[in-house]
């Protein structure tokens, strides 16, 4: 059974929430032949481009960014920070992906934890990188006429973790993983198509389910389940410092200051990082254009 089962209540059980914490705390450094792999499948695919990686500080980062449909761009970064910018970073993950023991367990061991207060304290306790997208699983299932947009509510959350314990926040962007699925069919228009109703039929469907998580329809490469090789390109603005609040949590302007800070710098990477992506489509090969399409 995993730790966090939906039966173990993982947010009111504090044996559980402390074994989670000392099991994230002991993952070791990605090596060895399974991520050489990861890394190389990732390069061969997507081709990542980075750029701003002369922003990135030395000291430990909350690495802050766009999220991307069906979360899939953790898959494609976690790799490539680790490859390329020696930054092994702990991703933040909604606490649903720990329900189930065969996914959430696979997660910890990769690296990534439930994006719980205490959890990320104590990584930054331990002076380790972490990666959190405040848009949670609603940016991961918008619409496709909302693509590179932040949806991130009134949630501050990362603000007042960073600044409690005096961390750097690293605003970055990612142009890639948006588009490795086509959208067949909205999430919001899924349940009065035909498939919806089906589904609905099938009692796989309830009208109390929320319109607002509910993911599209994919369409893949050629038709098919597998992703679109889609270049990615991965940006870093400029590190925020909140050195300054170390102790202390900031006041709702201040958090609101900070937290508009942070988005103007994503939106600025994502800008250019889409001007860069046109600039270099000419340079694309003949078979990675046809499985784009």
């Amino acid at each position: 059974m995993s730790l966090f089962d939906k039966n173990n209540a993982p947010l009111d059980d504090k044996q559980a929430l402390d074994h989670h914490i000392k099991t994230a705390l002991a993952v070791p450094h990605p090596s060895g032949m399974e991520f050489e792999l990861s890394y190389r499948l990732v390069k061969s695919l997507f081709n990542p481009m980075i750029i701003g990686e002369e922003n990135i500080p030395q000291q430990p980062c909350l690495f802050v960014g766009n999220h991307s449909l069906f979360a899939l761009d953790g898959w494609v970064l976690a790799p490539v920070f680790i490859k390329e910018l020696n930054r092994f970073v702990r991703g933040l993950g909604d606490k649903f992906l720990f329900a189930s023991s065969t996914v959430g367990d696979k997660i910890l061991k990769s690296g990534g934890v439930m994006g719980h207060p205490q959890v990320c304290s104590a990584l930054m306790q331990d002076g380790q990188d972490i990666i959190v997208f405040p848009g949670g699983a609603q940016e991961a299932v918008k619409p496709s006429s909302e693509m590179y947009e932040l949806k991130w509510k009134e949630r501050y959350g990362f603000v007042k973790l960073a600044a409690k314990h005096g961390y750097t926040i690293m605003p970055f962007g990612a142009v890639g993983p948006e588009e490795f699925y086509s959208h067949l069919i909205e999430g919001q228009d899924l349940p009065d198509s035909l498939p919806g109703k089906l589904l609905k039929k099938m009692g796989l469907l309830t009208d109390d389910f929320r319109s607002d998580i509910m993911p599209p329809i994919p369409l893949g490469a050629l038709g098919t389940p597998l992703p679109k090789p889609q270049r990615c390109y991965l940006g870093f603005g400029e590190p925020i410092d909140l050195s300054d609040y170390k102790g202390r949590t900031p006041t709702l302007k201040q958090q609101k200051s900070i937290r508009a800070e942070v988005a103007e710098q994503i939106e600025m990477q994502l800008a250019e990082l889409l001007f860069t992506r046109a600039q270099n489509k000419g340079k694309d090969s003949l078979l990675r254009k046809i499985l784009t399409l």
